[in-house]
């Protein structure tokens, strides 16, 4: 992660006046919505004491609460059934925090890729994939990504900072906000960062988008991918509600897959998968193939291996453009016979095939770069490479 000056050294002494640290900016952002930047039951709690010290009656609680996520406005003006001191009183102690829509690029498939201008001037991306009725959104919890995996465009950018849980949930707020509003059936934490590197307001977020005064959706259709930081991955354990978890493999041995994330030198293998003992849930495994250095015979038997240890689902997706130079893609035929020969061995495996892929919306291609120019890779057909009969109700995985 992005270090931050240390008061008192040479590096402060150089800084521009003004300058304030990524945390010292999180702090700022989050100060700017601090009505979304708790759970729900909490939003309640101040608004009542708020509302009671005013002399207000009981039932504007009621009116107030829906207008933070279940019926969402840009600002407390907009909530014309509340009274017009009340409202001008809203704005000024409760403001409500907004993503401005700077980009938003649809593929020929119907992915959807929204560029989100912040508060500080960072920006981040999330993505909309319609697929017939579900409609699942991508979304972000960092602004770019320390971790550095070999495979990924974000991981070029490093971090410039983790995002308030209003910024994280807000992605899908603002979708609600939108012209025509259409409310995502299914989200996925797989946009830019790591969101277990980001965990209290992840956690927040979490409960934002279960909660039923929140936005509603079932945690079963929430799913939270990680390399597998530890120290949070043992929280997200301890989580009552029955949210999704993929692991970021990508290798099915240590020596592989440190050649491919660095982050294997802090959290090794073999203790995530011993971590992952700790869900209830099912897992999935995240796996992007890459010719000659993931898929090959050995690297299949040994995934296998611990897929089936693990109990876990294994998702193969494409390499994708954005990552390090020199990595090569492993051809459709040989993605197609790696994920029959998992099933074979009794592993449930899924070949997906790209989404958003022409706007550099697909699985590791989210990445800030203002001259964008896009549209030059063709987007493939519409579904998957490769599913088993019964797999689609149980993941989905956007841009793949």
């Amino acid at each position: 992660m992005n270090a931050e000056p240390v008061a008192g050294s040479a590096q402060v002494s150089k800084l521009p006046e003004g300058y304030r640290t990524p945390s010292q900016r999180l702090a700022d952002v989050a100060a700017r919505s601090p009505i979304l930047n708790v759970t729900p039951a909490e939003a309640s709690r101040l608004l009542g004491e708020w509302l009671t010290a005013r002399g207000e009656s009981g039932y504007r609680l009621t009116q107030i609460l829906p207008r933070l996520w279940q019926r969402p406005v840009r600002a407390w003006s907009e909530a014309r059934e509340l009274p017009a001191a009340l409202r001008t009183a809203l704005d000024a102690e409760w403001p409500l925090g907004a993503l401005v829509p700077e980009v938003r690029r649809e593929s020929q498939d119907g992915t959807v890729k929204y560029l989100w201008r912040l508060a500080d001037g960072e920006a981040i991306e999330s993505v909309a994939i319609p697929e017939g009725a579900r409609r699942t959104v991508c979304i972000s919890s960092q602004a770019g990504c320390p971790l550095a995996c070999s495979f990924c465009a974000t991981g070029t950018m490093g971090l410039k900072r983790n995002l308030a849980a209003w910024e994280i949930a807000g992605q899908v707020r603002e979708l609600l906000l939108a012209a025509e509003p259409a409310k995502p059936t299914n989200v996925v934490f797989m946009g830019m960062g790591e969101p277990l590197l980001n965990w209290p307001a992840v956690a927040t977020a979490l409960t934002v988008l279960n909660h039923p005064e929140g936005l509603g959706i079932g945690a079963r259709h929430i799913t939270v991918s990680t390399v597998g930081i530890l120290p949070s991955l043992a929280l997200l354990a301890k989580r009552t509600e029955q949210f999704r978890l993929a692991l970021s493999l990508h290798a099915p041995t240590s020596a592989t897959r440190l050649a491919l994330m660095p982050i294997e030198k802090r959290y090794r293998l073999p203790d995530v998968l011993a971590a992952l003992k700790a869900f209830r849930r099912r897992v999935t495994f995240e796996y992007v193939l890459i010719e000659g250095v993931n898929d090959r015979d050995e690297d299949l038997a040994a995934l296998a291996k611990i897929a089936k240890g693990a109990g876990a689902m294994v998702n193969l997706l494409p390499l994708h453009p954005g990552g390090a130079p020199g990595l090569v893609p492993t051809p459709r035929p040989r993605i197609a016979s790696f994920a029959a020969a998992l099933r074979r061995r009794g592993v449930e495996a899924v070949a997906r095939k790209s989404r958003g892929l022409d706007i550099a919306a697909a699985c590791g291609q989210l990445r800030i770069l203002r001259d964008e120019a896009g549209g030059e890779v063709p987007a493939e057909a519409h579904g998957d490479v490769d599913e088993p009969a019964g797999v689609r109700e149980l993941t989905h995985r956007p841009g793949a």
